[in-house]
Formats: C-alpha cells, sequence, structure tokens
C-alpha cells in the first residue's frame, strides 16, 4: 500500500520536476531583472553637499518622480517618434514580401523549393550585429560596390546614412533579416491546408490567383497575426541596427530609438534610477499594443464568425 502511494506521489510529482530547471531559469534571468528594474524606477539618488565622501550619496525613495522626467524628456519622445517612421516601412514591406514569397513557394509548378526556401530564409540565420555591419559597409560611399558601380554609369549617389534615406537603410537591413522568418511561419501554415481544398477550387474553375486571394491567404490569417505581433515587439525593440550603423554616420545620435535612450542614460550617463522607468514604460508601452492589438484580431475572427 505504502508503495503504491509512493509511486502515485511520484507520478504526479513528475511533470513538476521537469518544469523546475524552466521556472528557476524564468525567476533568475526574466522575472527577477523586471522586478529589480520595477525597484531602482522609484529610486534616486541624494547628494548632500558636494558629494564628497562616505554617507554624501545616498539611495532615496523617489516616487513617480523618474516616471515624470521620463514622459516629459523630448528625446525620448523624439525617438520614439522615430521608431513609429521606422515601422511604418519595415511591417508592411517584411510582412508583404513574406506572404509573397511564401505564396510563390506553395505553387505547384515551382522548382528548387528547398534551395530557394533556405536562400531566403538564411539572412534570418545572420546576428543583427554582424547584418548592420555589412550592410554599413555597402551603404559608405567609399567601400561600397554599389557606389563604384553608380559612379561608372554616371548616374547619381544618395548618401543613404543622411536624412530621410537613413529610414530606408536601417529598415532594409530589418527587412532583409525578418523576411526568411515569417516565410517560414506563413510557409508552414499554407502546406496544413488540405490538398482537397485546392482540387475542388480547380473544379470550380478557379485560376491560381483566386486560390491564393480567396483560399490560402484568408487560412494562414491567423499566422498573419502572428507575424504581425512579432514584427511590432521588434519594431519597438530596434536597437542593433541603428547602433551598429552610428559610428558611420552622424544622422544617428545616442537617443536616435527609446532602447538607445534608456543605453545612454544608463551606461552614458550613469542615471540607472531613470533608465529603469524609461525601460518599464517602453515595456508596458509595448504590451499594451500589443495585447489590444490581440484583442482587435480576436473580435474580428469571432465577427467573421458569427457572419458565417
Amino acid at each position: 500500500m505504502k508503495t503504491a502511494r509512493r509511486q502515485s506521489y511520484g507520478v504526479k510529482s513528475a511533470p513538476y520536476g521537469f518544469l523546475l530547471p524552466g521556472i528557476i531559469l524564468f525567476a533568475l534571468f526574466f522575472a527577477l531583472p523586471i522586478g529589480y528594474a520595477l525597484y531602482l524606477s522609484f529610486r534616486k539618488v541624494h547628494v548632500s553637499g558636494l558629494g564628497l565622501g562616505s554617507g554624501a550619496r545616498k539611495e532615496v525613495w523617489a516616487g513617480l518622480e523618474n516616471y515624470s522626467d521620463a514622459l516629459s524628456d523630448s528625446e525620448l519622445l523624439h525617438g520614439a517618434l522615430r521608431v513609429f517612421g521606422y515601422g511604418l516601412i519595415v511591417v508592411p514591406v517584411m510582412l508583404g514580401l513574406a506572404l509573397l514569397f511564401a505564396l510563390m513557394l506553395d505553387a505547384d509548378k515551382v522548382r528548387f523549393t528547398p534551395f530557394t526556401r533556405l536562400a531566403i530564409f538564411l539572412p534570418y540565420a545572420i546576428p543583427g550585429v554582424v547584418a548592420a555591419l555589412l550592410w554599413g559597409f555597402l551603404y559608405l560611399p567609399d567601400v561600397s560596390p554599389f557606389y563604384w558601380v553608380l559612379d561608372k554609369l554616371g548616374m547619381p549617389q544618395p548618401d543613404l546614412l543622411d536624412g530621410g534615406p537613413l529610414y530606408l537603410a536601417l529598415s532594409n537591413i530589418a527587412v532583409w533579416g525578418g523576411t526568411g522568418f515569417n516565410m517560414i511561419v506563413i510557409y508552414t501554415a499554407l502546406q496544413a491546408i488540405p490538398v482537397e481544398v485546392y482540387e475542388a477550387a480547380k473544379l470550380d474553375g478557379a485560376t491560381p490567383l483566386q486560390i491564393a486571394l480567396r483560399i490560402k491567404i484568408p487560412m494562414v490569417a491567423p499566422s498573419l497575426v502572428l507575424t504581425f505581433f512579432f514584427s511590432i515587439i521588434a519594431t519597438l525593440q530596434v536597437f542593433n541596427e541603428p547602433t551598429t550603423l552610428k559610428p558611420l554616420t552622424n544622422s544617428v545620435s545616442t537617443t536616435w530609438s527609446p532602447l538607445m535612450k534608456v543605453y545612454q542614460d544608463a551606461f552614458g550617463n550613469g542615471d540607472i534610477y531613470r533608465a529603469s522607468a524609461q525601460a518599464v514604460i517602453i515595456a508596458f508601452a509595448t504590451l499594451v499594443l500589443s495585447f489590444g492589438f490581440l484583442r482587435a484580431a480576436n473580435r474580428r475572427s469571432k465577427q467573421e464568425e458569427g457572419a458565417r
């Protein structure tokens, strides 16, 4: 009887044993840093006198002062506006290309599908910093082969690292690196559609274009929502590309994006308290936008199901 109880207890506790390593890692590298950032966001350093000697600098309670300073910081607001403009280019172009490539690979008369799929996905496997460095040198007129070709052809040579073209240069890096991942997600969803659906559509006289527009795209809508969700999060967290291109141009400031502003305040200005408040605000904004988008997508899907 006791043996049976021990075996039953062991079977019931086994799942928790498998979950324990993941829970520990989640607590150490995710929950604990978030909690510490929240703690720091409500603190500040109080300097007495000239700030010299022991006890002259003390960490004290700041309340919502750091949040007030962050929300009234014009640099953070301008960085958010720049990221908004950057996202208006990146998200639709990247998802549009991903959908187009997925539909092309899913077509009947496509050759070398495995090689093409790998070639489109391969840029995603390249680290973002490395990709930014590669494209950064291709943008420099002195070393870029593209500028050499344009010079030989007598064509104008635009400066992609200055002014408005800078948004296109940064967006190109993100699109080049992220299209492959989104394409794989959409292509996998296309492969899960039953073949009988296509055969029925062909018997009804549907053309390949009509099948793509009226069958394939509506049936992979959940995958499109998922990729859009991931793309929004990645856009709000843009950091590698502008930081890597910064030494190559004066048009990218140390506060070009909100995350760059957080990094500059924390490690450039040494104000980890205000930087923590800014990080919490960015995380909260990302959560609100993501949650709002998912709720809107779910509401629309329910309305479509009700209409049917």
